[in-house]
């Protein structure tokens, strides 16, 4: 059986902003603290759609990691490291190439709409046709089957649990398999040996889902049986054989409430962000500046909060009190939209200030920054390996 584990990483194409830390980072801090958790720097993706630029990838990996240990993701509660640091990944990547139907790599929805977005790029490249079989291989070359995802990102992790049966089904046989199953049905005594035969005929006779479910549950009551004796019982209960590669959940996040300077989403691509450790200055001048209600010309003409990008801000920062305040002030035109950007202003300071002083400690010690990361590739290289054990023998590439 399998245990409870969390992948989620992040491409390194620039510095992160206030948009990462609400729609991303904030959940990792949620999960680190009831999972398994690896997060990892996808640099391999990176190169996807800058692979004309790869300067910059080492330095944005080892700011974003600062970024993230800043933000509160703990070392001693999650595993963090570098994509390109484990080659697996790219074994992995290669072996699920061969199975692989052109015809599911142009089908994902994103595929198009990115070479739409990024058209000033030449991506008529094989390297960006595969980087969802790549994203799958991050996925079950751990074995995660925890994956936390926006509604854009689902047909993805789709993709990986179709790539995963196929997998499956074309790898997933012991030559010895129903002699196993043999043994480890004799293991559990003759009673609930034969329980499990009769639900199992049920299940796959006549699709009685309640005869999955009493079987499943019948398995994991069993003290006598290990963890390989479950996973050989469990395939040959749904009429498949060994899982090599389990198939991995969708843990569905909510979109990012974090809006832009502009009221846009926030986005590098659109110029309106917020550093996640940008100076006090400059914020305060990037809020000042913002956009407001066009109806507002003068100090004296009533607004209306729903149009301003401001209130958006407020709805994320501010207490009732604070919003109520706002409400009443612009449609009276009793403050003015200087007034009503402070505490906006203040409000990203506050949420900042902890940020900062992490990052201090981080950046004035860039070796235990290093440290943490080799740590972590260390881990995902011994969890990696003992996959790629199992993949290698079924494809029979498991040479003395």
């Amino acid at each position: 059986m399998f245990v409870d584990r969390v992948l989620s990483g992040m491409r390194p194409t620039g510095n992160l902003h206030l948009g990462h830390y609400h729609g991303v980072l904030k959940n990792w801090l949620a999960l680190q603290q009831r999972y398994e958790c690896l997060f990892f720097v996808a640099d391999w993706h990176a190169l996807t759609t800058h692979y004309d630029s790869p300067g910059m990838i080492e330095q944005h990996s080892w700011e974003m990691v600062i970024d993230w240990l800043a933000a509160g993701v703990d070392p001693d509660q999650a595993t963090l490291f570098i994509q390109s640091k484990v080659p697996a990944h790219a074994e992995l990547y290669l072996l699920l190439s061969m199975i692989t139907p052109l015809g599911w790599l142009e089908r994902v929805p994103t595929y198009k709409d990115q070479q739409e977005k990024l058209s000033e790029k030449d991506l008529g490249t094989y390297g960006f046709l595969g980087y969802p079989l790549l994203q799958s291989a991050d996925i079950l070359i751990y074995r995660a089957n925890l994956v936390p995802v926006g509604e854009d990102q689902a047909p993805h992790l789709e993709f990986t649990r179709e790539i995963s049966r196929r997998f499956n089904h074309i790898f997933g046989k012991e030559p010895d398999f129903e002699a196993r199953v043999e043994q480890a049905i004799k293991k559990m005594g003759s009673k609930h040996g034969k329980r499990y035969g009769e639900l199992r005929s049920r299940y796959l006779e006549q699709g009685d889902e309640n005869a999955l479910v009493e079987a499943r549950s019948l398995l994991l009551e069993q003290q006598n049986l290990n963890a390989e004796d479950r996973e050989r019982l469990s395939g040959y209960l749904e009429g498949r054989s060994k899982v090599i590669l389990p198939e991995p959940q969708t843990l569905l996040t909510q979109a990012s409430r974090m809006p832009g300077l502009d009221g846009q989403k926030m986005s590098k691509s659109y110029g309106n962000t917020i550093g996640l450790r940008e100076d006090a200055d400059s914020i305060a001048k990037k809020i000042r500046t913002m956009p407001t209600d066009p109806a507002r010309i003068r100090r004296s003409d009533p607004g209306n909060p729903e149009k301003c990008p401001v209130w958006q801000f407020h709805q994320l920062y501010s207490s009732a009190d604070t919003r109520n305040w706002v409400q009443q002030g612009c449609t009276s035109a009793g403050i003015g939209c200087l007034e009503c950007k402070q505490p906006i202003v203040q409000a990203i300071l506050d949420e900042q200030a902890p940020i900062l002083e992490r990052a201090r400690m981080y950046e004035d010690d860039p070796a235990q920054v290093r440290k943490i990361v080799t740590e972590g590739c260390e881990k995902a290289n011994q969890l990696a390996e003992e996959t790629m054990r199992d993949v290698r023998t079924a494809l029979g590439l498991a040479y003395p």
